[in-house]
């Protein structure tokens, strides 16, 4: 088992990477001084599959669990979700020192981070990510929210969980859509952060499909040490955390206008990158050889790097991206990259070149 930590001073917790982690996550939350009533939140997809395995592991340690299963998928990141969630909480008469448990992807997390961090002001919440992309995201460093039809993740929070609980073995069961999906986010660290990263995962990718064990420990780890180095000194996105956010400007508002459901977020993002690297060419130096690198990576990832686009769909595509939280001013400022492994945050570009960008996807 491998052992990171996200260094938050009093709010630090431990993200743990491994094989056969979530029976033991009763025993992790039993170190971290909970009170006895707690609720598990899962879609229906994955609580069908873990759910009772999260709930006998709970029990054994003491607690007294429920379970609240979600429908599946980006629509069920709403306000409304959020209302059903806080009633059975309510039911369960959950308390101040209780504790929710995110049983799930990137969607689960989300929404069970948000109803944490809003039910009673605030109350514990542990991640037991259960896909790839959720594993090296979006568990880690506490942004928690749900969307709006006017777009995604406009209503949040800043939480952290207690600990982050990384079971390998729940990829497994994960569809191969899925998959490849959370490789749009691993390939981002290489990106952003680390080329030797990305050298890695082109070396490789055909071991990290297959599952194999040791590559898929190591390329997660790394990940998440690279979001526990961002987080840890930028928590609340002021600054350098906004690196992370490389290809979701446009990844976004392609997911918005799509309905959240045409496309995985992983996909939307591999689109987004593509696209930004493009303008990165443009705008910040970076060489049309990486450029084609990371499109090509994205390719053979068998990830979407192409959206065709009716006028009609481009400019609503633009209205949503003026919807992104990095919109300042009215200006969207964009994540480009300066060389893989570079990038430079806050940057401003004319509407012009970002039309003619699209209109190449």
């Amino acid at each position: 088992m491998r052992k990171i930590t996200v260094s938050l001073g009093n709010r630090s917790y431990p993200i743990l990477i491994g094989p056969e982690l979530l029976p033991k996550v009763g025993r992790e939350c039993a170190k971290l001084n909970f009170a006895t009533r707690c609720a598990v939140i899962s879609d229906k997809n994955v609580a069908a599959i873990y759910g009772q395995a999260a709930l006998a592991s709970l029990r054994a340690s003491g607690f007294d669990p429920v379970l609240i299963a979600v429908p599946a998928g980006e629509t069920a990141k709403s306000l409304q979700t959020v209302q059903r969630c806080y009633d059975q909480l309510a039911a369960h008469r959950i308390e101040r020192k209780s504790f929710i448990i995110a049983l799930g992807g990137g969607v689960v997390g989300d929404l069970a981070g948000f109803v944490a961090a809003t039910y009673l002001r605030g109350i514990g919440f542990v991640q037991v990510p259960t896909t790839l992309l959720a594993q090296v995201d979006s568990s880690v460093g506490g942004k928690v929210g749900v969307n709006l039809k006017a777009g995604k993740n406009l209503v949040g929070a800043f939480h952290q969980p207690r600990l982050v609980l990384c079971d390998l073995d729940t990829l497994k069961t994960l569809p191969d859509r899925e998959f490849r999906a959370g490789l749009a986010e691993v390939i981002k660290y290489g990106i952003i952060y680390d080329a030797k990263l990305f050298r890695q995962i082109e070396l490789n990718l055909e071991k990290m499909l297959g599952l194999s064990p040791s590559m898929l420990a190591r390329v997660i780890a790394r990940c998440c040490e690279i979001k526990a180095e961002v987080v840890s000194q930028d928590e609340t996105e002021s600054g350098l955390r906004a690196i992370l956010n490389f290809g979701h400007t446009i990844g976004h508002a392609i997911e918005a206008i799509s309905g959240y459901g045409r496309y995985l977020h992983g996909e939307a993002i591999s689109i987004g990158q593509v696209a930004a690297a493009r303008l990165s060419v443009e705008s910040a130096g970076l060489p049309e050889m990486d450029a084609s690198r990371i499109a090509d990576l994205f390719a053979a990832a068998k990830l979407p790097t192409r959206l065709r686009l009716t006028e009609s769909k481009k400019n609503r595509l633009l209205d949503a991206m003026q919807l992104d939280k990095k919109v300042s001013n009215g200006e969207i400022r964009f994540v480009l990259a300066e060389k893989i492994g570079k990038v430079v945050f806050g940057q401003n570009l004319s509407t012009p070149l970002i039309e003619r960008i699209l209109a190449d996807l």
